[in-house]
């Protein structure tokens, strides 16, 4: 607690001397926390003119419009105030939008996983490719091991079952093994319906899970968060390897892809550990505990996409 004499030569100082606060805490030996308090400025500070906005007409409109629709966008309700007689720009009714905007959000947690307990499937769309004189649709499954971040990418020409199927074989071949718990967003070839919690998973789906010994579980609708894993490998994909690429074959596609996973996807830092490689990590994973291993009686299936129709895996 400092003097009232002292704090009066402090105000002195900075209001009429014009000392910087550094300065004065030097000169009387004080810490400059101890001559901010001093000073007080808050006290005598007047309130703001608050300034008329453009906006300000419509500020009910605007509250009650977002509360019926949070997600709506500025530019629309820009078109609806003008059609009101709003004479303003877009960028000051951004402004306004943002401080009013009733929107909730959502916290996440980050989920840790242990060594060969889960892994993220998706499709991915690639546009179309022109092979010869042919316009072909591209499109990729994906399936990366959410502990390890080893990844799977197979290219195909269509999103059948029977691709879906080839790629989780191909890519537990490629393994060595399969993870406990495979994670999907509602595509056709996982779930056929759904009430609820109560799904009804497609049945050839269901025999591969049989046969590998692993679950799968869908996401809940509307929640890609839940298979972030894998959604941030399709973009991955995209950057990383797909750009710009050009390739004869789907079969040259494929192997490119699978030189670019050994030597690029797999050899960057895991998020885990930076000094460690995906690599590194996924050597961790298969062996020390984790990929429930293949058995000699188990089938890789490698028959051509052409088939429409796979083997059952539960008569073989």
């Amino acid at each position: 607690m400092i003097s009232t004499e002292l704090k009066a030569s402090i105000r002195r100082y900075f209001h009429v001397e014009h000392w910087k606060i550094g300065t004065i805490a030097a000169e009387l030996r004080l810490h400059p926390d101890t001559v901010r308090a001093a000073l007080e400025t808050h006290r005598f500070s007047s309130q703001p003119c608050l300034r008329h906005r453009l906006t300000d007409p419509y500020l009910d409109f605007l509250r009650e419009t977002l509360q019926h629709h949070p997600r709506l966008r500025a530019t629309r309700l820009y078109e609806m105030i003008r059609q009101r007689g709003y004479s303003g720009s877009v960028v000051q009714l951004r402004r306004v939008v943002a401080e009013i905007r009733p929107l909730s959000r959502e916290a996440f947690l980050r989920l840790h996983t242990f060594p060969g307990e889960q892994a993220q499937a998706d499709w991915a769309h690639f546009g179309e490719v022109t092979l010869g004189r042919a316009r072909r649709r591209l499109s990729a499954f994906l399936l990366t091991l959410s502990y390890s971040r080893a990844l799977w990418v197979e290219f195909f020409f269509d999103q059948s079952l029977e691709n879906f199927l080839l790629g989780h074989v191909h890519a537990f071949a490629d393994w060595g093994g399969a993870p406990r718990v495979i994670l999907y967003d509602n595509l056709r070839s996982v779930v056929l319906e759904r009430w609820g919690e109560a799904i009804h998973f497609h049945p050839r789906l269901l025999e591969l899970s049989a046969h590998y010994h692993f679950a799968a579980r869908p996401c809940r609708p509307a929640r890609g968060n839940e298979k972030g894993r894998v959604e941030r490998a399709v973009q991955y994909v995209r950057h990383s390897f797909f750009a710009a690429r050009p390739f004869t074959t789907l079969t040259d596609f494929n192997r490119q892809a699978g030189e670019w996973r050994e030597q690029v996807a797999h050899q960057r830092p895991w998020p885990g550990d930076d000094a460690r490689t995906v690599a590194d990590a996924f050597a961790e994973e298969s062996l020390t505990c984790c990929l429930c291993p293949l058995t000699p009686s188990t089938p890789i299936w490698c028959a051509p996409s052409a088939l429409r129709r796979p083997p059952t895996f539960a008569s073989i």
